[in-house]
C-alpha cells in the first residue's frame, strides 16, 4: 500500500508479480481486493463505513468518480511467463471489477469499480511514474501513472459541460438584462407621454412640479394652479399683487387739485 498526497498520488495498493503466476491466479487476487474494499466497519463516530476508509485517508479523485482504491500491478520479469500475454488474458477475466459505464459524452464512469493499472518494473526504473509506462485496464495506450489512475476524458467532458452551462447562464442573464432595459425604456416612454404641459407656456412639467401638481389633501389638490408650471404660476402671482394702471392715474389726478387749492388758499390769505 502506498500514498503520497504531496505528489498527488492517492491511496494505491501495489501487487508485485515476478512473472511466476498465471492470469487466473492474479484474477483471484483481484477478486480478494474487491471483497476487501466492500467490507464494512464502524468508524470512531459509530457510523458504518468501508473498512479501508477507517484506516487510510482517500480524498475524492479529480474526475469525481467514486471508485475503490486503485490496484497497481507491477511486473518484474524474472519468471518464465511473458507479462504482455498475462495482461491481455487478465483484462478479460475480472472485467466486471474495472469496466466502466460509457456515457453519452464519450467518457466512462467508474463508480464502484477498481482502477487496475499494469506496469513493468524496468520501465518504472527508466522513465519513472511520470513517463508513459502505465496501462489502465480498458484503455489501449500507455499513460503516466496519475493519468492512468484518473479519468481525463471525464474531466474534459465535465469542463466542456461547465463551459456550456456558464455560457448558457451568461446568455440567459444578458437576455434578461436586455428585456429589463427594454421594459424600462417602454415605461419611461409611456411616462413621458403622460407628462403634463403648462397651459400658459406649453413647457413640459419637470418631475418635481408634476409631483407637486398631483399632491392632494383628502382628494382635493393642494396646488391652486396645477395646470401651470412654476414660472407661469409665479408670474401670475406677481401680476395679481400689482394694482391696475388706471387706478394709479386716478389717484394722481386727484392729488393735483388738492395741491393747487392749497396754493390758491395761500395767495388769498
Amino acid at each position: 500500500m502506498l500514498t503520497a498526497p504531496q505528489d498527488q498520488v492517492p491511496l494505491l495498493f501495489i501487487e508485485v508479480d515476478n512473472c511466476h503466476e498465471t492470469a487466473e491466479e492474479l484474477a483471484l487476487k483481484l477478486e480478494k481486493y474487491a471483497r476487501f474494499f466492500k467490507r464494512k466497519a464502524k468508524d470512531t463516530d459509530g457510523k458504518e463505513r468501508p473498512m479501508w476508509r477507517t484506516r487510510w485517508t482517500a480524498p475524492e479523485t479529480r474526475s469525481g468518480d467514486r471508485t475503490h482504491p486503485p490496484v497497481l500491478l507491477v511486473f518484474n520479469r524474472i519468471g518464465e511467463r511473458n507479462p504482455n500475454r498475462t495482461i491481455s488474458r487478465l483484462m478479460d477475466l475480472p472485467r466486471h471489477l474495472w469496466e466502466g459505464e460509457r456515457q453519452k459524452a464519450g467518457h466512462h464512469r467508474y463508480d464502484g469499480r477498481i482502477p487496475i493499472i499494469a506496469t513493468g518494473l524496468n520501465n518504472l526504473r527508466r522513465q519513472g511514474p511520470e513517463g508513459p509506462v502505465s496501462l489502465r485496464f480498458g484503455r489501449d495506450h500507455m499513460e503516466p501513472l496519475l493519468e492512468a489512475i484518473g479519468n481525463p476524458r471525464r474531466e474534459a467532458a465535465d469542463a466542456r459541460a461547465w463551459e456550456e452551462t456558464t455560457r448558457a447562464q451568461q446568455e440567459y442573464q444578458a437576455k434578461v438584462q436586455r428585456a429589463a432595459q427594454e421594459q424600462a425604456a417602454r415605461q419611461a416612454a409611456e411616462r413621458e407621454a403622460r407628462r403634463p404641459a403648462c397651459t400658459g407656456c406649453g413647457a413640459k412639467f419637470v418631475d418635481a412640479r408634476w409631483e407637486a401638481a398631483q399632491t392632494t389633501d383628502w382628494g382635493t389638490p393642494k396646488d391652486s394652479q396645477p395646470h401651470l408650471c412654476d414660472d407661469c404660476k409665479q408670474a401670475q402671482a406677481d401680476a395679481a399683487r400689482q394694482p391696475p394702471a388706471g387706478n394709479e392715474r386716478h389717484e394722481q389726478d386727484q392729488a393735483v387739485p388738492e395741491q393747487k387749492t392749497g396754493r390758491w388758499f395761500s395767495r388769498r390769505t
